[in-house]
């Protein structure tokens, strides 16, 4: 008679779980040539027994509502990550085994072409901010109890991005957000700041608001009482400091420097694997989320985007304003964030009519993209907005959510040298460089208040990264309501058979290149005035038609440094075609501006409408 063993439970399913985890890191990482197997084995413990016992989540439909959350935040420990979901049957160990090989899913770093994956992470301090915009969204939108679990390493914490999050979290108390430090002491280079100093670990989580644990990261049943500990909170997020050893479990290995980011080689993998106790192939089946549905709306009121009567004053960034009012209304999806700034950039129009929907992410711009990533994996419709230059500061979080494939919509106000007095320390001179260069984004620059209010609205519907670039000035309206504005479009406001020049423009400069247009007019001089609202995807059909048309004559004039703006998006336009190259001049800011009247330092940056006067005569009567 044959004597079946007796299931594994409790610790010594975690622990046997724990070193197939191990192993599988190694043999992955080995197999692949490159990896990060010791980072792995670390945290292989805290990961095994929150996939046994904690984590509530149904892998064979990964869009359940109810499902936590799992971040891991130290992604170059994605052996880890895609080992647990061999252990959770959701991989191959065949598919484990073509980690980093072109054409896997199993990337370097993990990213969302797998299912499970939430978001992209990788780069070093981003899990956390992110995770609490999946807790807010759990907590103050969908009203479900799914928790958000973040694994991070203990070198990330000095990252001002995780404390700009434990801030954040603490602020809302997100009682469902656990992050779980690995702190193995080693970073890439050698110790760490704190190296396992947890007492100091938790004092600064308990400063912002946290419940803090400290715990061996290797002591299972310490581990399972902490993570019992942390669902117990109910009054804000929970952080739980595991003390634990690089490359935990293997002798020449553990605790050892010099091994980070390095496969173990094939000739001493065996040994490895065999300290290990050898392969499994252990199948662990989560536990089940909770039922519920989302508490959202799902219907809303047909969309009725503010008016404007042509000819008065409105500044693009009040239309920005009135137009996500009018989202609200039609769009129970959309949210809105802010960094402080919401009564310049008008999002606070918003905020009054719905705040339920409305989050103040305060002067903190990174944690405020990454609760948009975050609240966007919900399926919300984020829109996040500051001045234009402080995006700059979170640019690395627009970069990793284009990886992530995110869809997220921002708004930079108080761009370029037209916002005046404030000083260069204020002016967006970058942005439209910085979002142009961000993979599948959009990039539009609306000239008046009704074609910022229709695009803002489109971009609600624009799958990746949409930006929108708000004036600070009150401009002229000049299209009437119900224009339509599509994207990747222009708009021809002067021309004729006769036109020898054509002035490209958009936003502020736009109402330049009118000024201009009437002056050369009344010396017979004609010209083409093109807004360019949509800098990416550009009109490249409307440019080469006109460029034809002028003899190939083109000035674009933007509130914008020289380099990477509205000028390159026309330049990229006629490269690679069989047409002749036209003449391009750039009227650009080129010099560091100071302070002064906005008239003043658009006329000292050479992009009003006299020096696009003087340019067009130069083209004119130069030929070139």
């Amino acid at each position: 008679m044959t004597v079946q063993a007796a299931p594994l439970t409790g610790t010594a399913l975690w622990h046997e779980l724990a070193q197939q985890l191990r192993v599988d890191s190694i043999r992955a990482t080995t197999h692949a040539g490159s990896g990060h197997p010791t980072s792995s084995m670390s945290a292989a413990d805290l990961a095994a027994v929150l996939l046994a016992k904690y984590l509530r989540y149904d892998f064979s439909h990964p869009d359940n509502p109810n499902n936590d959350h799992f971040i891991l935040s130290k992604g170059h420990a994605s052996p880890l990550l895609y080992a647990l979901y061999k252990a959770a049957g959701a991989i191959s160990d065949a598919e484990l085994l073509t980690l980093r090989q072109l054409g896997s899913r199993l990337e370097g770093h993990p990213s969302p072409v797998l299912p499970w994956v939430d978001v992209a992470t990788g780069s070093l301090g981003q899990g956390l901010p992110i995770g609490v915009g999946v807790a807010l969204a759990g907590q103050y939108l969908d009203k479900l109890p799914y928790r958000v679990w973040v694994l991070l390493g203990d070198s990330e914490m000095s990252e001002g991005s995780i404390w700009e999050a434990f801030e954040l979290a603490g602020h809302y108390r997100l009682s469902r957000l656990i992050a779980i430090v690995d702190v193995n002491r080693l970073g890439q280079r050698g110790e760490t700041m704190l190296g396992w100093d947890l007492d100091t670990y938790a004092a600064r989580a308990r400063a912002f608001g946290w419940h803090a644990i400290e715990i061996d990261g290797h002591d299972l049943e310490q581990i399972d009482a902490a993570y019992a500990e942390a669902e117990r909170q109910s009054d804000g997020p929970t952080a739980i400091f595991a003390r634990t050893l690089k490359g935990k479990g293997v002798s020449f290995l553990e605790n050892k420097e010099g091994w980070h980011g390095k496969a173990v080689p094939p000739d001493q993998a065996p040994r490895a694997i065999a300290e290990l106790g050898g392969e499994r192939n252990l199948v662990v089946t989560p536990r089940k989320p909770e039922p519920g549905q989302p508490a959202r709306q799902t219907t809303g009121q047909p969309l009725q985007l503010p008016q404007y009567r042509v000819g008065e004053s409105v500044a693009t960034r009040k239309a920005y304003g009135d137009a996500l009012k009018a989202l609200g209304a039609a769009r129970p999806e959309v949210v809105v964030l802010d960094a402080e700034v919401s009564n310049s950039t008008h999002s606070e129009e918003f905020a009054h009519a719905f705040p339920e929907r409305s989050f103040q992410m305060y002067i903190a711009e990174q944690q405020m993209i990454a609760a948009a990533v975050g609240l966007q994996v919900r399926g919300y419709a984020p829109f996040a907005s500051t001045f234009a230059a402080f995006l700059s500061r979170a640019y690395d979080f627009i970069r990793m959510a284009a990886i992530s494939r995110a869809n997220l919509r921002l708004s930079g106000s108080h761009a370029g040298v037209s916002i005046g007095e404030d000083g260069p320390s204020q002016m967006g001179l970058e942005d439209l460089a910085m979002l142009r260069a961000v993979h599948g984004s959009t990039v539009l620059y609306p000239s008046d208040a009704t074609s910022a209010a229709a695009l803002v609205a489109a971009t609600a519907d624009l799958p990746g990264i949409s930006f929108v670039r708000t004036t600070r000035a009150a401009t002229p309206v000049l299209y009437p309501a119900g224009e339509s504005f599509p994207i990747g479009g222009s708009k021809v406001l002067r021309r004729s058979d006769a036109d020898q020049v054509v002035v490209v423009a958009a936003g502020i400069t736009l109402h330049e290149a009118l000024k201009a247009h009437q002056q050369l007019a009344g010396e017979g001089i004609a010209v083409r005035v093109i807004d360019a609202y949509s800098v990416k995807p550009i009109d490249a059909a409307t440019l080469r038609e006109a460029a034809r048309d002028t003899g190939g004559k083109l000035i674009v004039v933007e509130d914008h440094w020289a380099e990477g703006g509205l000028g390159d998006a026309v330049l990229d336009a006629f490269a690679g075609t069989a047409e002749p190259l036209p003449t391009v001049v750039k009227l650009a800011v080129r010099a560091l501006p100071g302070s002064g009247k906005p008239a003043e330092l658009l006329h000292a940056a050479g992009i009003d409408a006299a020096a696009i006067v003087d340019a067009v005569k130069h083209l004119v009567t130069s030929g070139r």
